[in-house]
């Protein structure tokens, strides 16, 4: 992938400068934004544009309206967390297009915010219609993508908008995401050890083969796990398994063996019966007795992977080792969050993907410690398997290095 034109680049003083943000937060019964880290993240482009005397019009979508306008997902409690957060007004609009957008963009000075009305509320968004994205090209001079979260997505106003403007910038989040995904593929410290759990193989399929040629060793857990262990004719109980993916679990094995990948699976299990805290029991073997189901990695599983993970130079982790949302299922995915933040603390580089991932490492208190957690679930994996986001594609391509550089 070529290297992106970046916001530190664009000449914007006194130009309306779209920002395609990813304000998708979750909103409590009084209005109210409940965890602002989506908003946080998105501050340092918006503070780099208003610094240099840019009009600021930002865009996002919240939850999933289906083109038409739901009063609970308006975006007026967002831009009031937004204003606090940068300590300056931020006007919440209430349109995506038409007139009171053009005039409101009209009447704006140099440094003012503007916030959109949420943008799926209009149909042809994520239709990826042009005439949508050219009626918000009327109201900007440059553009700039900071909604990695949203990247994966061929929607109008993050693969379409761009190519109509003109010119088009990662912002700073896209930049370190970018920089952080990119880099853990391209030129890896190693040993480059995967991490990876959650609930389903048949998610992750893709991401594991595209690895598998770029990977030391992989580290196997959470419910994905029992399909590969019933792949090598291990007894698996009640747990989680995607008997149409037990062959293709076999092949990417044997794949891994070919090319020299170690991988690493359950020596041991916490298995309940059910899912309840207190019907939980330890297992100290591979397989899974009848009628229980694994739902976390046992002590000498978590134990070994984190032994594995003490000398390494990259760790990519992706998905949980259990059911990490109830103790004490989530033993086995706190071990090893703690394992890759001491490793990180060593020197090495660690690398940890959005969404359910993301979670543990907060819910273990480490996400402070790892050197990116990415804000994006399901564009960090599609990232990862080497797809082409069609956000990060719309976006203008850097000038060659040794070309004469003239801000756009």
């Amino acid at each position: 992938m070529s290297p992106k034109l970046s916001v530190r680049d664009l000449a914007c003083s006194g130009r309306r400068v779209f920002v395609r943000v990813d304000f998708n937060v979750p909103l409590g019964d009084a209005r109210n934004v409940t965890d602002d880290r989506r908003i946080r993240a998105a501050l340092p482009t918006i503070r780099l544009l208003q610094g240099r005397g840019a009009i600021v019009v930002l865009g996002s979508h919240l939850g999933r309206p289906k083109g038409r306008v739901v009063p609970e997902l308006r975006l007026t409690p967002v831009a009031q967390r937004l204003a606090e957060l940068l300590e300056h007004p931020v006007r919440a609009l209430g349109s995506v297009v038409g007139p009171e957008v053009d005039d409101a963009v009209a009447a704006a000075a140099p440094g003012d915010v503007l916030l959109l009305e949420n943008l799926r509320f209009e149909p042809g968004e994520e239709q990826g219609d042009g005439d949508l994205a050219r009626r918000m090209a009327a109201c900007c001079d440059l553009y700039v993508g900071d909604a990695f979260g949203a990247a994966h997505r061929a929607h109008a106003s993050v693969s379409v908008l761009p190519g109509i403007v003109g010119t088009a910038a990662a912002g700073l989040l896209m930049e370190t995401e970018l920089v952080h995904l990119g880099g853990a593929l391209s030129d890896p410290k190693r040993p480059f050890v995967l991490v990876f759990g959650g609930a389903k193989v048949s998610d992750k399929v893709p991401v594991l083969r595209h690895l598998l040629s770029k990977v030391d060793v992989a580290l196997i857990g959470g419910g994905m796990a029992y399909t590969f262990l019933a792949a090598g004719g291990v007894d698996v109980g009640n747990s989680r398994l995607e008997s149409d993916f037990v062959a293709t679990a076999g092949q990417i094995l044997a794949e891994a063996e070919q090319r020299g990948v170690r991988v690493l699976l359950h020596v041991d299990h916490v298995v309940a019966a059910r899912l309840e805290a207190g019907a939980a029991s330890s297992v100290s073997a591979p397989g899974v007795p009848a009628g229980s189901m694994g739902l976390d990695i046992g002590p000498a599983t978590a134990g070994a992977y984190a032994r594995e993970l003490a000398t390494v130079g990259t760790i990519l982790w992706n998905g949980p080792m259990g059911v990490f949302e109830i103790p004490p299922f989530d033993s086995g995915t706190r071990v090893v969050a703690q394992a890759i933040a001491d490793a990180t603390s060593r020197g090495a580089v660690s690398v940890v993907g959005g969404g359910d991932t993301a979670a543990a490492a907060r819910i273990a208190g480490v996400a402070e410690r790892m050197t990116h957690v990415s804000t994006g679930g399901g564009a960090a994996l599609e990232f990862l398997e080497g797809e082409v986001l069609p956000g990060v594609a719309a976006l203008s391509d850097a000038p060659a290095p040794n070309a004469p550089g003239t801000a756009p």
